[in-house]
């Protein structure tokens, strides 16, 4: 498999945009092929079996644009469709859930915290992921469902996310957690305000970052590591708007240059 080939993405809409963030700093000379599946969002309130059409549904579409590594930046797709979609591809596959949970041990923490949308907390994949890898360690999650719209209004550092945050993490808190992990990637995107709210024993795991660092340690045979930032971005959209726009721009700190609405509907 050819190197030249870009690296696929995708999420439900703009979170994964962190995670392609993430890549490209990391990975400066690769190209990208990034699938927002925005006329379909949220995934976090499906059904899992929706959930693993519409991913099974993405990754033809960017399998079709002859990527060479099909990244899921979707907590909920890689909590309910990641096994369908490692056996049904050509390409390696890469979901967010082992990246944050390794990474979350990694700090030494012994319990350890778990938010997202109620699709991936009610999908216990952090939970048994953690379990598995360290039985010892101690578990608790809970879903934060105001957060997407909190991060895609813009207000990642605002006494109103605070408030909320504290509702929502009140009980991880008095619990003990010493280390959350933001299940959901457009949490990083609130990173302040929760910082704030957890205080500075408490240790975030964004999995954006984490994922950039599996996939530079486990395709090492894929992907360019060199510094030259020769690397283009290719957004595809199912439903384009202003909104997106504006919070892509946020992330990827420039305006999208390659920006396309595709329709994915009639990909088996």
């Amino acid at each position: 498999m050819s190197q030249d080939r870009p690296i696929g993405v995708f999420d439900s809409g703009v979170g994964g945009l962190t995670v392609l963030q993430a890549l490209r700093d990391r990975l400066p000379d690769e190209d990208f092929l990034y699938l927002g599946d925005t006329a379909r969002l949220p995934y976090g309130t499906k059904t899992a079996a929706t959930v693993r059409r519409y991913a099974l549904n993405a990754a033809n579409h960017l399998s079709a644009g002859n990527i060479k590594l099909l990244v899921v930046a979707c907590n909920t797709a890689t909590s309910y469709a990641l096994d369908a979609l490692a056996e049904a591809s050509p390409m390696p596959v890469v979901g967010v859930v082992l990246p944050g949970v390794r990474a979350a041990l990694a700090t030494g923490a012994t319990r350890i915290g778990v938010i997202g949308t109620e699709g991936t907390i009610r999908s216990d994949a952090y939970q048994q992921a953690l379990s598995t890898l360290d039985p010892s360690i101690e578990v608790a999650a809970t879903p934060c469902p105001l957060f997407v719209p909190l991060a895609e209004e813009g207000w990642g550092d605002h006494p109103v996310t605070d408030q909320i945050a504290r509702h929502y993490l009140k009980d991880l808190l008095d619990w003990g957690a010493e280390t959350i992990i933001l299940g959901c990637t457009h949490y990083p995107m609130l990173t302040a305000s929760l910082q704030r709210v957890v205080g500075p024993k408490v240790r975030l795991v964004d999995s954006a970052r984490a994922v950039a660092d599996a996939v530079i340690v486990e395709h090492a045979d894929l992907v360019d590591v060199a510094a030259g930032g020769r690397g283009s971005v290719h957004i595809q959209l199912t439903d384009a708007s202003d909104r997106f726009l504006r919070i892509a721009t946020s992330i990827l700190g420039v305006e999208p240059e390659h920006l396309t609405v595709v329709d994915i509907d009639g990909v088996a």
